[in-house]
């Protein structure tokens, strides 16, 4: 029912703007732990090796030694879970980046729903990335008896310590991503019906 004067009712105008900016802080914590998360994961996967030497023979008395390094470059699937954690990360930073300059942009049309899908493909491509790299860390902590993949983590101790915790950082960086996907979805949700309902009040008579 209209005020007096014939003004129109306005629908939560106060309370609307602080609890957008209160998502907006919790965003911007959330993206810039998911960025530090996978960040690490990179570095740690990307400088991770280890050289030991080994006794593969005997001549008489006399060892036969060989040196051997593990390194993420010699498995592919740990070289795509450095490149999809590097890729999160710097999605990560530019998204804070756009966080942070948002006041002074302006958002229109479809723009604002072109955050919540790049955060999805991330998602996508850094849980990816992760699943491969548990599953031959996996292969390499206990390998497989069937298939007759014998274990290297007993002889690479190190490598194999430093990639595990590369993998639970970029797990826990996905985790985190997509709690941004979901209170972004929610958010543009609860946008677009606002302005519907504020619209709708606009025109009663």
């Amino acid at each position: 029912m209209p005020s007096e004067g014939g003004e129109k009712p306005e629908v939560g105008q106060d309370q609307a703007p602080a609890a957008s900016t209160k998502v907006d802080w919790i965003i911007k914590v959330l993206r810039l732990l998911a960025f530090l998360l996978t960040l690490d994961a990179t570095l740690v996967m990307a400088l991770n090796k280890q050289t030991k030497t080994f006794t593969v023979a005997t001549i008489g008395t006399v060892p036969l030694r060989a040196t051997l390094s593990a390194k993420f470059q010699h498995t592919p699937a740990f070289v795509f879970f450095v490149v999809a954690n590097a890729n999160a990360a710097l999605h990560n930073l530019l998204m804070l980046a756009v966080g942070f300059a948002g006041s002074k942009l302006s958002f229109k049309g479809l723009a604002p729903l072109a955050v919540p899908v790049l955060d999805l493909v991330n998602v996508a491509i850094v849980s990816g990335g992760a699943s491969a790299a548990v599953f031959m860390g996996q292969l390499g902590r206990n390998g497989n008896s069937h298939a007759r993949w014998n274990k290297i983590c007993d002889k690479f101790e190190s490598f194999c310590d430093r990639g595990g915790a590369a993998m639970i950082s970029s797990l826990v960086g996905v985790l985190l991503m997509i709690i941004i996907c979901a209170i972004s979805i929610i958010r543009l949700r609860n946008h677009y019906g606002y302005n519907k309902l504020a619209l709708n009040s606009s025109v009663l008579p």
